[in-house]
């Protein structure tokens, strides 16, 4: 077998491992809620960010005051109200399915097992590789491709403990009634406008995750990608002759 980039305990060795359990139940259901609250969290986004398509460092900004950040959006005030309540709602769905996925995560070894990558796969020559046949869009073996890479285990890790804890920390510390009762978490990143900002370019990092992790999964093999997300398995079962 050549060389992999792939944890020992996960490297494919043998047909029978194309029908193995790939991903559990939890993974499934909260990846699929994900997905869908994290579409609500963009087009709500997008309607609350044309109201104002400024963005401001420190406490306070406003019409008249200088803005760190004009975007390229026509300027339309006004208050969207259904893309407020939107995102509001779509936060705390996207909180509590997390933190039952970070939960399981935890119990059934999921990130250790599963994401955490050797230290034999965290040099550059390695990671080097991967980046370089990924951005030739090169498809990867079909043994390589039913486990995650180091890149991808990296890239997972980072979305999962560092981009989500912190949209969701700058969406709280904008919330009036949240930074009344815990002020330091709004002077934590240096004032209301500054999450706004911090929180616009954590979404902007988040979309594009999306975007490269659905090419990935167009790369890798679509059809047999969606299929282990919704049956839990690489392929489909073979009926015993």
């Amino acid at each position: 077998m050549a060389e992999t980039t792939y944890l020992p305990g996960l490297e494919v060795r043998g047909s029978d491992s194309l029908d193995s359990p790939r991903h559990s139940a939890v993974v499934r259901i909260t990846h699929w809620i994900t997905a869908a609250t994290f579409i609500a969290f963009v087009v709500s986004g997008i309607a609350i960010l044309i109201a104002h398509p400024r963005l401001y460092w420190g406490e306070t900004g406003a019409v008249g005051t200088p803005s760190l950040i004009d975007l390229p959006i026509p300027f339309m005030i006004g208050h969207s109200g259904w893309g407020r309540y939107l995102h509001f709602l779509s936060a705390w769905i996207g909180v509590f399915t997390g933190s039952v996925y970070v939960l399981d995560g935890i119990l059934s070894r999921h990130f250790r097992k599963d994401l955490l990558p050797a230290k034999a796969d965290l040099t550059w020559a390695r990671i080097g590789r991967i980046v370089w046949n990924d951005l030739r869009f090169r498809r990867p073996p079909e043994e390589e491709a039913l486990t995650y890479n180091a890149v991808q285990r990296l890239t997972y890790l980072a979305v999962v403990f560092v981009l989500f804890p912190c949209i969701i920390l700058t969406g709280l510390a904008m919330s009036p009634a949240i930074a009344s009762v815990i002020p330091w978490l709004r002077s934590g990143f240096g004032g209301q406008q500054s999450a706004r900002t911090i929180h616009f370019f954590v979404a902007v990092a988040l979309v594009l995750f999306l975007c490269v992790h659905i090419a990935m999964v167009f790369l890798a093999g679509f059809t047999s990608r969606m299929r282990a997300m919704i049956t839990g398995h690489n392929a489909a079962r073979k009926e015993p002759s």
